[in-house]
Formats: C-alpha cells, sequence, structure tokens
C-alpha cells in the first residue's frame, strides 16, 4: 500500500469541498492508523471562502493582495504550485476536475518530488490526451468509432483524398485541441482547405501544435459517456453511462444516468468498448471515457477519454450508490476494487443534474458575479446539492461561476426530473448586483424534449439561436413590485417622522395612496398601491384593481396570493429597479425609484425650492445640498408633479 496523509487541494469552491467531504468519511469510517489532513491551496480573492474555512489547512498561492491581477491563474502557475505544496508539507494531490487534473506535466512535477497524484500516470495522460494516440488504441482494442483519417493529415491534399473516403460532412480536429478550438465542420470539398488550415492554425497558437486529423460529422448526436475506475491491478469497472447531450456552445447543462437513447445491449457495448480501452492503457484511478451516438443509424462513435473526475460524477453516484472520491482514494493508496466489492453494483433508478450558476441568461449568459446576500438549498427525499459557497461568501470574477450542482434521484426518469424541479423551485440565491440561470433551468426541464429525453447536442443552441423568449409572469411581478415599493414609502415615512420628532415638529404623512412608475419587457407602467391592513395590499394596475396579500418569510421573499392562488416570489433591490422572480420565473423591473431625488453623499440641506403639488420640468432644480463647503443641485429627472418633500 501506498502511504499518504497529507493530501494537498490543488482546486477551489465546490470540487475542493468535494474532496473534504469525502476525506471526512473516509477518516470517521474508522481508518485509524491512516487519517487524512486536507490542506487547501487558495488565491487571495478566496482568502474567505468556504472550502478554506473547511479544511484542516490552507496554504496562500500567487499574489497576497486580492486586487493584484495574475496574467496567469496560480492554479496553473507550477512553479508556484510547487512552492505551495512544499509549504503544506504534502504528500498526496488531488486535483478535482479542470486547472491541471489533465496536465501530465503537472502529475510529472508530483512524482518527481515524492508527491502521490492522485489520478493516472502522466504517461497515460499524455497518451490518451493526444486525440489521435487515443483513437489508434480504440481501434486496436475494437471500441466503435466513426471512420477517420486513420492518423494525422499532412496537407490539404492528402486531407481531399481522405474526405473521398470519409464522406460528408465532415470534421477537422486538431489533435491538441479542446473546448471548442482546433475543430471546423465542413459540409462540402468548397469548404475543406480553409477549414483545414484555420483548425491547424488555431491549435498552433494555443497549444502549439497544428496537426490535425479528419474523421466524419454525426449529425444530431447523443453524447453519452462511461464512468471508470480501474486499480493497479487490471481491475476495471464501468460504473454506468451518463448523457449529457443537452449542450450550449460545448458546455453541458443538465447531465443525468443513463441514456434515453441507448437499449441494454448499446450500453452494454459502450461499457464494455471503454474498460477494453482504458485497461490497454494501463489506466489507473477514475476517467471517463466519451461516444457520440446517433440513434437513427445506431451509430456509436468514440470521442476522447477525460482523464480525471467529471463534474457530473454524482448522477453516476446517486444510482450506483458509489462514492468515486473516495474510490479515487483508495486506488491511489494501493488498493484494489476487489476490496470494496467483488465487482462494481449495478445501476439503480434515474438520477438528472442541474448546474446554478451566477450567469445572466438574458444577456448570453454573461457571468454575474458578486457577493451572496441570501442563499437557500433545496431538500426533501432524493435530492442532493453540493456547493463550495454559502450566504455571505463572494463569487469571484477570476474564477467560475458555479453556485451549486443540483441533484435528483427517482425510481424512474420522470420521478427524477419531477425532483430536480421541485428542488430548482425550492432553491432561492441573491447575488448582490447578479443573477442566477434559475429560471433558465426551469424552462429547460418543462420543455417538451427534456420531459421526453429527445434531444441532441444541437438543440439547445439551435432554440438559442430561433429567439429563446424566458417564462414570465409579469403580472405577478407588477403587483409585487407595488409591495414593496409601498414598504419602502411606508418606511421613508417614518423615518421622517423620527427625524422630525427629534427636532420637536413630528411630522405625519397622510396620503393613503402612493404611485409608481415602473418598466418592464420595454413597456411603462403606472402603479397605484395602498395598504389596507397588516399583510393586504390594494393595487390598481392601469385602472384595474386588484388585492393583494403578501406575507414576508424573509428578507427577499414573499408568498403572494391573489385570487385565491398564492405565488413564490423573490424581490430583489438593485439600486432603483428591482429583480422580481416569480414561481422561477425572472422580471427585471426598472424605474421603481424614478421620480424619487436622493442625495448622491451625506450631505447639509442648503434650500428646497419646491413643495408638494408644484409641477417641475425634467432638468429643474428641487433642491440644493452642501458637503465638504461645496454645494450641488439635485435636478428632476424626469417631468411631473412633486408628491411628497
Amino acid at each position: 500500500m501506498t502511504q499518504f496523509q497529507r493530501v494537498a487541494i490543488v482546486n477551489r469552491g465546490e470540487p475542493a469541498m468535494r474532496l473534504i467531504h469525502a476525506v471526512r468519511e473516509w477518516n470517521a469510517e474508522g481508518n485509524e492508523t491512516r487519517p487524512l489532513c486536507t490542506i487547501a491551496l487558495y488565491t487571495a480573492v478566496d482568502r474567505h471562502a468556504m472550502f478554506v474555512r473547511e479544511a484542516d489547512e490552507a496554504v496562500l498561492i500567487g499574489p497576497e493582495d486580492p486586487e493584484q491581477a495574475f496574467a496567469a491563474s496560480p492554479y496553473l502557475d507550477y512553479a508556484e504550485l510547487e512552492r505551495g505544496l512544499r509549504v503544506a508539507r504534502a504528500d498526496a494531490v488531488w486535483p478535482g476536475w479542470g486547472f491541471v487534473s489533465e496536465k501530465a506535466e503537472f502529475a510529472r512535477l508530483c512524482r518527481e518530488l515524492g508527491i502521490v497524484f492522485i489520478g493516472p500516470s502522466p504517461e497515460v495522460m499524455e497518451q490518451l490526451g493526444d486525440k489521435i494516440a487515443a483513437k489508434v488504441l480504440a481501434e486496436e482494442v475494437g471500441v466503435p468509432l466513426a471512420a477517420w483519417s486513420g492518423g494525422p493529415v499532412a496537407d490539404v491534399e492528402a486531407a481531399r483524398a481522405h474526405a473521398e473516403r470519409i464522406g460528408y460532412p465532415l470534421m477537422v480536429k486538431a489533435t491538441a485541441g479542446g473546448g471548442g478550438r482546433g475543430i471546423r465542420r465542413v459540409d462540402s470539398p468548397d469548404q475543406l482547405a480553409d477549414a483545414f488550415e484555420r483548425a491547424g492554425s488555431e491549435a498552433s497558437k494555443t497549444a502549439g501544435d497544428a496537426t490535425v486529423f479528419l474523421e466524419r460529422a454525426i449529425a444530431g448526436g447523443r453524447h453519452v459517456e462511461v464512468q471508470v475506475v480501474a486499480d493497479a491491478s487490471g481491475d476495471v469497472w464501468t460504473l454506468g453511462v451518463r448523457d449529457c447531450s443537452v449542450q450550449r456552445r460545448n458546455q453541458k447543462v443538465i447531465e443525468e444516468s443513463a441514456s434515453t437513447a441507448l437499449d441494454a445491449e448499446q450500453e452494454q457495448l459502450l461499457r464494455t468498448s471503454a474498460a477494453a480501452l482504458v485497461r490497454a492503457a494501463g489506466y489507473v484511478n477514475a476517467g471517463t471515457v466519451e461516444f457520440l451516438y446517433e440513434p437513427g443509424e445506431r451509430l456509436l462513435s468514440f470521442l476522447e477519454v477525460n482523464t480525471r473526475l467529471q463534474v457530473e460524477h454524482p448522477v453516476t453516484e446517486e444510482t450506483t450508490g458509489v462514492d468515486i472520491v473516495k474510490l479515487q482514494l483508495h486506488v491511489a493508496a494501493g488498493g484494489k476494487l476487489a476490496d470494496i466489492a467483488p465487482e462494481a453494483p449495478p445501476a439503480r433508478g434515474h438520477a438528472i443534474e442541474a448546474r446554478l450558476t451566477a450567469e445572466d441568461p438574458e444577456q448570453g449568459f454573461a457571468p454575474a458575479p458578486g457577493r451572496i446576500e441570501h442563499l437557500a438549498l433545496p431538500s426533501g427525499p432524493g435530492v442532493r446539492v453540493d456547493t463550495g459557497v454559502a450566504t455571505g461568501d463572494v463569487i469571484p470574477p477570476q474564477f467560475d461561476s458555479m453556485i451549486a450542482k443540483v441533484i435528483a434521484w427517482g425510481r424512474d426518469r420522470d420521478e427524477a426530473r419531477a425532483r430536480l424541479s421541485r428542488a430548482l423551485k425550492q432553491t432561492a440565491a441573491v447575488i448582490d448586483g447578479g443573477t442566477t440561470n434559475k429560471a433558465f433551468l426551469l424552462d429547460l426541464l418543462d420543455r417538451p424534449e427534456v420531459r421526453t429525453g429527445n434531444t441532441d447536442t444541437t438543440w439547445l443552441d439551435t432554440m438559442m439561436a430561433s429567439g429563446y423568449e424566458p417564462p414570465r409572469r409579469l403580472d405577478v411581478a407588477l403587483l409585487a413590485t407595488a409591495v414593496e415599493a409601498q414598504d419602502a414609502h411606508v418606511a421613508r415615512q417614518r423615518e421622517r417622522l423620527f427625524a422630525s420628532a427629534e427636532r420637536g415638529r413630528p411630522e405625519v404623512g397622510h396620503e393613503t395612496w402612493y404611485q409608481v412608475d415602473v418598466r418592464a419587457a420595454g413597456e411603462s407602467y403606472r402603479l397605484r398601491v395602498a395598504q389596507s391592513r397588516g399583510t393586504r395590499y390594494h393595487v390598481e394596475l392601469d385602472g384595474k384593481a386588484v388585492d393583494v396579500d403578501a406575507e414576508r418569510t424573509s428578507r427577499f421573499e414573499r408568498k403572494l396570493t391573489v385570487a385565491g392562488r398564492s405565488y413564490a416570489v423573490l424581490s430583489v433591490p438593485q439600486g432603483s429597479d428591482f429583480l422580481v422572480e416569480v414561481d422561477g420565473a425572472v422580471h427585471r423591473i426598472s424605474g421603481g425609484e424614478a421620480g424619487l431625488v436622493r442625495a448622491p453623499a451625506p450631505a447639509m440641506i442648503v434650500s428646497i425650492p419646491v413643495a408638494p403639488g408644484d409641477a417641475v420640468e425634467a432638468g429643474d432644480v428641487v433642491a440644493v445640498v452642501e458637503s465638504m463647503k461645496l454645494e450641488t443641485a439635485l435636478r428632476a429627472p424626469v417631468s411631473g408633479r412633486v408628491r411628497e418633500v
């Protein structure tokens, strides 16, 4: 057995917490002879992050000042990682996924330092990381492959010869490409030369290797993958097949186990092929063998091997009951799979995972990082949440925008999908100045194609390109905005009463109705609202009157009841705007304070040349304030009538 006790985590956030949870279980299960210690390698922006708080020890890598930008991530700086590992006195490294998890150079550095790399050997990583070498090996052991060039293609003339044999459409791929780079689709002979040059040039610039090959393009294919774990004795467990076909720009959005596209015979072929490939490569530890499957022709084609743990591994864990991370530790320590069980446990039921991220779907999925002001995560039967953040934590712009992975298990696919939908509706996340993709995920889960499992890798991109419209409940969102505006108005009146009482002349507001003008979805709305009693509000929207019961359940959450129906509402003030979520559907309500003039900073009032009832034009001075001996004129942002001062 290979002894190690001090495990450095060369990762952050949710992956780091996944290892910490596994190690705590490992120690609690009675491994007294070799309890493990976790050491988080962290950057300055994560100084107060959950994984740093929860690890047994922590070592800073990179600049000490979080404001100091770094040219390359410290997690990719081998010299800095070596320094951090030495300071940590690590005798093992867990890389998780991303960063250096598939870098053979880093695995080799660990070997040179006498540190156990919890993953495959650098030689195996190099062989399987080279797409051509991996395809050649796959072909040798009988793994299903689409027609391809059989090796590197030297020039355009050679490419034309191979293309005639392979047929169109085809893909030109760089052997060193990845993440969508160095890949070009070719639909006709006249496109081949340009695609060949561009794929090679792009790969040369990004990876320093312009070598390319050709393979048949599988249109409308399903992305299916096999989870493998192998030990040093040659024993290989294939723990199940995952379907990751719901992708946006080659990034997985929803993952599940198993695949609705495969029958039992095809699934067994995949698992047998994956086991043969990793066994032939001498693979040790956890990995994933990826395939494309074309249901119409029942065509399977090997894609590549990911020589690491995948983000979506929880769906396999939920269907098999196996903790893959603890298996990684066991195998890395020299343990055999047979020590755990005589064979891999069979899958049971169905599991689906969705990635909740701090991204704005309405702004092209732009990252929306910031401080998490409120985070309520789901629970209940069949629900699992993997996260690396809590309320008060910051999602930094330097790294990925993951908030949590929400995983649901069910006895069948319908139950798993329903549980995931319920869990996401139960999730509430408020990010200062940002938003999440929750509404987008809920909408996807309710689409007919996802309900039936009839999607392919092009489905989501095609849907988005055709003009995606998010789900709306604008009527309820406007009512929620009216309630929030009324409460804010009452709070201001209360503050004015207390402030005037301190001066000896209490001023009491007497107006029952409050008016607010807002814009939503490109339209303007005028709301009038009065609080009739307790939690009951009377709202007039464009002349129509509605009674609303609004019960506050937390700082940001309310339950709104309208005409006997209840809605879960999350209202987040963002400056003068509101981000209002109604049963998961998100709305931006702008200009909730369009007519409210505030001092830009603490100041002394010099004069207020207007009174309630006065008509003003946009730009008219409504107040003059003084701060640090400087007078500032506050002007009306819009034309209108002064309601209160």
